[in-house]
């Protein structure tokens, strides 16, 4: 049994009821509930006389320090089965993190704990590394995005590495570290047991100067499946050295994510390479990063090659225009593979959408998810757009919010919906202006379509 609330101020003969409910539930999830310490305590008695819980989400609530005492009570106590403890944005410091390490040095089943959006500090997370090393500590994730932390976080973390061989996650993003720290903790993840398959660093201040040694721990770490270093500066040349180790026959790298690197055209020839020949890549964002039409048109021919297994291109904000629709068509006719496209926020226009349709309807194509936002359309493509609709039966969501569609293409969407034929099950439609009448086609739609998700 489940329980997931989420967004609901929560009154006290509400409490006492889901109370009774929470004694049985294997998963508990109560986000954005204004609970605070005072709930806690109760929480604390459902976690000890409840051994069938596993999962507790608590993100977004103002327990504070005082709230997480009362939960480690129950989480000490030798009927806790907990495996996986969500507190993101809890409003706790690093008096949290004493109690907390109890708990990491005495709960084996604990094997997921995340507790981002908390100013623990660094002061606060040496003294969680602590419990890690613990050896009944069994941990699987730790995420400590937006912890205020500084470069003195990698001594104790790498200690922590070094002796938790099950840890699989570790998510550092939206840290002040530099490339300094960064080297040190690659260095670290290098020499450690542990066969870590998610490293997230994103916002952390990194620079090309630290991409030779994230490139080491890729061609030595063949766990590592899913690296993002979104959101820093590492430019082209940073790009090149990462590239080194991601096409090493020791990198199995699934999922990457580059968005806002400062990466331009001169990247692609890197990036097309590594897209045609890594044959377990399955999902890249290059997202906010200037690729242009040149670059594009680089990036569809390494879709084309067969040995490419992408299923996932997020390439939104790239500076992409009309010009590069025709290679992206033609590499959608060939590759069967990519099934998520991102590619809103470049001024495609309505040419580019006529140009890609020949690709979008090749028996090849198998898109699933594409997004066109803020794309420059008008109602003049939306004919070409519900054709797809309601030929393609793989597409089940499409993006067209932020374009210039008035009644005119809403109507033909709203006819492609109908459409016995067509898959949609969620269409976006974010800030675009109709009128009431249309309004109404809508609701009436989505009654006689429930099955349909319409998002405005």
């Amino acid at each position: 049994m489940e329980l997931d609330i989420q967004c609901e101020e929560i009154s006290p003969s509400r409490w006492a009821e889901l109370l009774s409910t929470m004694k049985s539930c294997k998963s508990i999830r109560l986000d954005d509930c204004n609970l605070s310490s005072s709930n806690c305590e109760e929480l604390s008695s459902v976690i000890n006389k409840n051994p069938s819980l596993t999962e507790l989400k608590l993100n977004n609530n103002e327990l504070g320090d005082a709230g997480v005492e009362h939960l480690c009570k129950g989480l000490l106590m030798p009927t806790c089965s907990l495996q996986k403890l969500w507190l993101q944005n809890c409003n706790l410091t690093s008096a949290s993190c004493e109690t907390l390490r109890s708990v990491l040095s005495a709960q084996p089943s604990l094997t997921e704990l995340h507790v981002g959006d908390n100013k623990l500090g660094t002061a606060g997370v040496k003294v969680l590394c602590q419990g890690m090393m613990n050896p009944n500590c069994k941990l699987q994730k730790l995420q400590l995005e937006y912890c205020e932390l500084t470069p003195d976080v990698v001594e104790p973390l790498n200690a922590a590495l070094q002796s938790k061989p099950t840890l699989k996650e570790l998510s550092l993003s939206n840290n002040t570290l530099g490339d300094t720290a960064v080297k040190q903790l690659c260095w670290g993840l290098v020499g450690a047991s542990c066969n870590l398959e998610l490293l997230h660093l994103e916002n952390c201040g990194i620079t090309s100067d630290s991409c030779r040694e994230i490139s080491t721990v890729l061609s030595n770490k063949s766990s590592l499946i899913d690296l993002s270093v979104g959101d820093n500066k590492i430019g082209d040349s940073g790009l090149a050295l990462l590239c080194q180790g991601l096409m090493h026959p020791n990198c199995r790298i699934q999922k990457l994510w580059l968005w806002d690197c400062d990466l331009t055209s001169a990247s692609c020839k890197d990036l097309s390479r590594l897209i045609s020949m890594k044959e377990t890549l399955t999902e890249i964002s290059l997202i906010d990063n200037n690729l242009r039409d040149s670059g594009m048109e680089m990036l569809c021919q390494a879709l084309k090659d067969p040995k490419s297994k992408l299923q996932e291109l997020w390439i939104r904000e790239c500076g992409l225009t009309t010009a590069c629709c025709k290679a992206v068509s033609s590499a959608l006719s060939v590759n069967k593979h990519l099934k998520v496209l991102h590619m809103g926020e470049n001024k495609l226009g309505d040419a580019g959408v006529e140009l890609m349709r020949e690709g979008l309807l090749h028996p090849n194509c198998n898109i699933q998810s594409l997004w066109l936002g803020n794309c420059d359309l008008t109602a003049a493509c939306c004919a070409t757009l519900a054709t797809i609709m309601a030929t393609k039966q793989c597409l089940t969501e499409l993006d067209l919010s932020y374009n210039s569609l008035e009644d005119e293409g809403i109507r033909k969407i709203c006819e492609a919906l109908r459409n016995p034929s067509c898959n949609v099950q969620q269409i976006i439609l974010y800030d675009i202006f109709w009128s009431s009448e249309v309004d109404d086609e809508l609701r009436a739609l989505e009654e006689s379509r429930p099955e349909v998700k319409i998002i405005s």
